[in-house]
């Protein structure tokens, strides 16, 4: 690591390299796009069978600890930066935390799996030494709970492993299931964060606020999920996401939504927290089983993690390369492809049972096209200097 945030800069030969926004924002939204692509080759069994997991297990694993774990590494290290004013990986260094993250990618389409996982433990170790020396050199004890998340996500990944090749007492879909719920409460911390603030900076009289107590009961509702599903409480998991469903129902209500209608950069994160709510209304309702799990699952991964992730990836992406936060063409088509996706994922099964199939492949390709697009607009800002000038 460098001495101060201006080091950085000064050190760093490529622009990619200058802040960790920049190479994992990228390789996420290309792995985004490219991963339809892969799980079509895997239905098609055109990757062999002797990958380390197959099927519906790699596209989860992908989803959870590829793409999602990419974007919150892009975020962390951008915002550890401004929070403390202490330097986060750049560089060699971040290079090569992008190379491990790529290299557990590849093994995971391979027959190691071993490999895979002890990459991806690398992977998440690293993350955590990344944003963790500057969160305790600056003493901001506020946001040393980010440590503990990002080692909760390698804790879920080695749980996955261990229990796909029987070494684990439990199914590896439930390791899955904590990951999404860190996942989970992740979002709900940073958009209580910033969304309001967003709202209220950009709009005028907007009126977004929050309540303490809502605040605690939103978020509390999430770590008791995190517990019922770390317990194998299903039960009980249910109760807590019917809690937690009015709690961000009504959170969300007090962010002034509709008011945002007209300005596609926060639109998009409101649009993409509401799937939260629906997520948890779901997860209820699968629990009496009056919907399936998956349709619960996909609220959260498609809508509310891919709809937030592209939300806050091209804001911040906009922001710190000194660029105006203004939506242009491609912001607005990536924003309705990926509400697209959720949509044709989640509702049109509810909707119509007979378009299940045609829901699926609808909400394939609108995701597939949503970062293809996000790739084609950003490869530039994400590659070059800040048009300001300043380092990042």
């Amino acid at each position: 690591m460098n001495p101060s945030p201006g080091a950085d800069h000064r050190h760093s030969r490529l622009a990619l390299l200058a802040l960790g926004f920049r190479p994992f924002y990228l390789l996420a939204g290309i792995f985004g796009a490219a991963s339809i692509l892969l799980w079509s080759a895997q239905f098609a069994g055109w990757l062999g069978s002797a990958v380390a997991f197959s099927g519906a297990p790699w596209h989860a694993h992908e989803m959870l600890f590829g793409y999602a774990f990419a974007v919150i590494t892009g975020f962390l290290f951008t915002a550890v930066r401004n929070w403390t004013q202490r330097p986060t990986p750049t560089g060699a260094a971040l290079a090569a935390l992008a190379l491990v993250w790529l290299t557990g990618r590849v093994l995971a389409l391979t027959p190691w799996a071993a490999w895979s996982a002890a990459t991806d433990t690398a992977f998440a170790l690293g993350v955590a030494l990344g944003i963790g020396r500057p969160l305790i050199a600056s003493g901001n004890r506020r946001n040393y709970f980010f440590i503990a998340l990002v080692l909760a996500l390698g804790a879920a990944n080695l749980a996955f492993h261990a229990a796909l090749h029987g070494l684990a007492p439990f199914a590896a879909g439930a390791a899955l299931t904590v990951g999404l719920d860190v996942v989970l409460f992740t979002i709900a911390v940073v958009a209580g964060r910033v969304v309001p603030m967003f709202t209220n900076n950009a709009l005028r009289g907007a009126g977004a606020r929050r309540v303490a107590a809502l605040e605690y009961l939103a978020l509390g509702s999430v770590l008791a999920l995190v517990a019922a599903d770390v317990a194998g409480a299903a039960v009980v998991a249910a109760a807590f996401a019917a809690i937690g469903a009015l709690a961000h129902g009504a959170r969300l209500a007090l962010w002034a939504p509709w008011a945002t209608r007209r300005a596609p950069l926060l639109w998009i994160l409101h649009a993409s927290y509401a799937w939260i709510v629906v997520h948890l209304a779901l997860r209820a309702a699968a629990g009496l089983d009056w919907v399936t799990p998956s349709l619960a699952t996909h609220a959260l991964t498609i809508g509310g993690i891919g709809g937030m992730t592209l939300g806050m990836m091209t804001r911040s992406a906009l922001g710190h390369s000194g660029r105006p936060l203004a939506a242009r063409g491609y912001e607005v088509a990536g924003f309705a492809l990926i509400q697209i996706a959720a949509a044709a994922r989640v509702l049109v099964p509810i909707a119509v049972p007979a378009w299940h199939v045609a829901g699926v492949a609808l909400s394939g390709l609108a995701w597939g096209a949503a970062f293809t697009v996000f790739v084609f607009a950003y490869w530039p800002i994400l590659t070059r200097p800040r048009v300001d000038g300043k380092p990042g």
